[in-house]
Parts: structure tokens; sequence; C-alpha cells
């Protein structure tokens, strides 16, 4: 039986993105991948709903209020760390997650965690990057923006190695609205690929290892 990918979802909002990646393996689009659990640090948010439409274990763990680096930030990341660890995740997709990862969470997934992030390599780190960008188009110094999916190896800002990139052009007729479109768009189709290829790469590697190998690693 061919080893199927486990991921776990890490989102705080709409859930678009884990929506997306849902659909698609329904939809048999992209196969050996399977998302184990999804886990949302709001209350209430609507990816929380679409975990639970779809049958797919959510958990909802708001963090302290408390400043990176201190010992209430350092428990609540060894906690989410353990839950995630309980779903033998093999990929930790961020997908629309808005808080950072201290090193006591990253430390127990080394290059097995994925950020996406709305702007391009190098530009509008942080948050509101699509309205960042938007403006800066407005002013004349861009032409267009886009998307990155990118490991997490550290406490860094949406600067990690980037593993897909895609561009969005921005036009002279677009309101944030229609750029957000857009740019969601591009989000969807990039992280369904990205599963894929990861998928494909870790049956393509087991077939040709498996005399041997009894678990491969991915790289992610």
């Amino acid at each position: 039986m061919s080893h199927v990918l486990r991921i776990v979802v890490l989102a705080s909002g709409e859930g678009s993105n884990f929506q997306a990646l849902i659909d698609a393996i329904e939809a048999r689009q992209i196969e050996g991948a399977r998302v184990e659990a999804l886990i949302c640090d709001v209350p209430g948010a609507r990816c929380i709903d679409k975990a639970v439409r779809h049958a797919i274990p959510a958990y909802i763990l708001p963090p302290p209020k408390a400043r990176r680096g201190s010992p209430e930030r350092e428990e609540y990341d060894e906690r989410l760390a353990a839950i995630v660890e309980s779903f033998g995740a093999e990929m930790v997709l961020l997908l629309g997650w808005m808080r950072l990862l201290g090193r006591g969470f990253l430390e127990h997934f080394p290059e097995k965690v994925i950020n996406l992030h709305p702007a391009l390599p190098g530009t509008f780190p942080g948050t509101h990057a699509i309205e960042r960008a938007f403006d800066a188009f407005r002013r004349g110094e861009i032409e267009r923006t886009g998307i990155m999916l990118h490991l997490v190896p550290d406490e860094g800002v949406d600067s990690g190695p980037v593993l897909r990139v895609a561009e969005v052009p921005i036009f002279g007729d677009d309101t944030i609205a229609s750029l957000e479109a857009r740019v969601h768009d591009a989000e969807h189709r990039e992280v369904v690929a990205l599963v894929r290829d990861l998928a494909v790469e870790r049956r393509s590697v087991e077939q040709k290892e498996s005399g041997y190998a009894s678990r491969v690693d991915i790289g992610v």
C-alpha cells in the first residue's frame, strides 16, 4: 500500500486555501495526500466550519496575550506542537495562519513547515501584504505582485527558502477587491500544485527505494 502524505493545516480565518486543498484531494486531483487536522487560533473562524463539514478534526487553540519568547508563548508553542505531532504530521501548512511561530514549535518539525504568503519573495512581509502592494501600485512603484510558498526554518517573517512563486499582475482598473480575488486564485492553484508535487515525489521515491527504506523523508 502506497504511503499517504499526512498534512496538518494551521489557519486563522476564512480558510479558502484550506477549502481548495480539501476539494482537490476529494476530487482526486491530488492523490497520496490527506489532511489529518485543522488547528485554528481564532474561536469562531470560518475555517473551523469547513473542517467540520468535511469530517476533519478541528482544534481551537487561542494564544495567550503574551509576547513571543515569553514563558507563556513558549508553553503555547509546545502545546501546539504536541497536537500537530499527535496526528503524525509530515507536512505543516500555514494557510492564513496569522501568528508567528517560535522555536518551541519549529524545532519539532525541521524542514516540514510551509507558509503561504500573498506577496513575491522579498516584498511586503507581514500582514496586509495585498493592500500594501495595491498602494505601491497606485504610487507607481510596482506593476505586479504575487504569492509564494516557502519553508519556515526559523522565526524570520516570510523569509524562508522559497518553494513556489506565482506573479499576479495589477491592472489600472483594479480595486482592492478584484486584486484580492486574483491573488486568492493564484494561492489556491499553487497550494494544490505544491501538495500534488510533494505527494508524487514521495511516491516516486518510495517506489525506487522501498526495498531498503521503511520511511523516506521528502525534505519539507
